[in-house]
């Protein structure tokens, strides 16, 4: 092997290994921690921060990007539900690194009736454990968090299917609720698949 080939197998390595570091997984925030607080812009502009939904249920969701296919099917689903969700008092809140004009854009044209909140430079979502940052590239990883009335952390999804996804979260939330989940207590579901 000559030199040249070494270097670029050394710098291989390291990439690889730098890649490596950058997805390996965190602490969880886990059931019962509080919530971390945003202050976020949504599709038009108007700002949206954690204490606006106290007293409520908040579906917060993570998503990679606008008019994606999982994306869409996902949002759609929820947009199905949002009558359900209403009835169990809950807020759905949508968040990507996706800026407020390509939100306004995705929600017009699918007709989406709750925020989409924009975190171009990934803070809220890495606060939630749900940015994926590859360097030049970043996007939300696919997670959606049930915030309890008192600001806490009562459901977490890490693994979800777009199709199904607002079905488990309002099933989730009625488990929830006929738990007898207070202000003052959680409850830890198991993250559903």
């Amino acid at each position: 092997m000559n030199k040249y080939m070494l270097g670029g197998l050394a710098l291989l390595l390291l990439l690889a290994s730098a890649l490596l570091w950058m997805l390996r997984p965190g602490p969880q925030r886990t059931e019962g921690s509080a919530a971390p607080d945003f202050a976020l812009p949504d599709q038009d502009g108007r700002i949206h921060r954690l204490s606006d939904y106290a007293g409520r249920w908040l579906v917060l969701y993570f998503y990679p990007r606008d008019d994606t296919p999982g994306c869409t099917r996902e949002a759609c689903r929820f947009r199905d539900a949002i009558g359900v969700l209403g009835d169990l008092n809950a807020a759905v809140a949508g968040v990507s690194v996706d800026d407020a004009r390509s939100h306004a854009g995705f929600a017009r044209k699918h007709q989406l009736p709750f925020p989409l909140l924009s975190d171009p430079g990934g803070h809220t979502a890495a606060a939630y454990e749900s940015l994926l940052n590859l360097g030049l590239v970043r996007f939300a990883r696919r997670h959606t968090f049930i915030i309890a009335p008192d600001g806490r952390i009562a459901a977490r999804f890490d693994k979800v299917d777009p199709a199904r996804h607002a079905q488990q979260v309002a099933h989730a939330l009625q488990a929830l609720q006929q738990a007898g989940m207070t202000h003052s207590k959680a409850a830890t579901l198991p993250i559903m698949d």
